[in-house]
């Protein structure tokens, strides 16, 4: 891969965006290598979290690649350019569907798509510098786009939610944590051992709990209600509990 770095540290997994000279904005080789380690973390049972942060580059993801890929998908005929779209926003259903949870460690500027990564994982670990916008409508398309319209509603509420997704406004690390957004907000040079820490206590944990307990989350946003919930959490302990005991 050249556009993504994955390394291992025992169980835990991270992922580093490496566009740093394009603050890491997602060409279509980026969307099909970040696809293509979805699809193999989906089926990796030795890594127990992820770790996904932006490395080198200036801000953690700028979003979509207006130099590149951005014209690309616009001069396609219309079925194309719909199937890049879909192609696109496939990637955070995949991120979801992935075993690990993410924790997502964002500095400097998160738009658009660089966005979406962070509402998309299971734990945001800010710097003071981040913020984040959702820039989709700030280019002449319609705000909700990328899982956005799904996510932030659920992060922070529809009220503020709508707010951004219609404004394309930025929302800083301060405002962040106000609203629920982040699990944590440190310096800089402090995100990624935040991280680790985090990851280290989930990899002590019972492996198949730590899965169980993000599908029940993933399962449990849409469930149509409490009964439901309870017997997606019923069935995960149950499972988990015979696991545990046949070892």
């Amino acid at each position: 891969m050249e556009n993504l770095i994955f390394s291992k540290d025992g169980k835990i997994g991270r992922i580093t965006l490496n566009r740093p000279l394009k603050y890491n904005a997602f060409d279509l080789k980026m969307v099909q290598e970040f696809e293509q380690l979805m699809n193999q973390l989906r089926y990796d049972a030795e890594t127990t979290v992820v770790i996904l942060d932006g490395g080198d580059a200036k801000g953690f993801c700028a979003g979509l690649d207006m130099e590149t890929y951005g014209p690309e998908i616009f001069a396609m005929m219309p079925v194309k350019a719909y199937e890049a779209q879909a192609r696109m926003s496939r990637l955070f259903l995949a991120m979801r569907q992935i075993p690990q949870p993410v924790i997502c460690c964002v500095h400097g500027a998160a738009a658009g798509i660089g966005f979406s990564l962070a509402m998309t994982s299971d734990i945001r670990i800010l710097s003071k510098d981040a913020r984040f916008s959702a820039a989709y409508i700030n280019i002449g398309l319609g705000g909700a786009d990328m899982a956005s319209s799904y996510f932030l509603p659920r992060l922070i509420g529809s009220g503020r939610a709508n707010e951004f997704l219609l404004t394309g406004n930025w929302m800083d690390s301060k405002t962040s944590m106000e609203l629920g957004f982040a699990s944590r907000v440190v310096e800089k040079d402090e995100i990624i051992d935040t991280a680790m820490a985090l990851a280290k206590t989930m990899t002590e944990k019972n492996p198949m709990g730590i899965r169980m307990t993000k599908e029940a989350i993933n399962c449990n946003l849409d469930c149509a209600g409490l009964e439901a919930a309870l017997q997606m959490e019923d069935r995960n302990q149950m499972m988990i509990a015979y696991t545990f005991r046949m070892k």
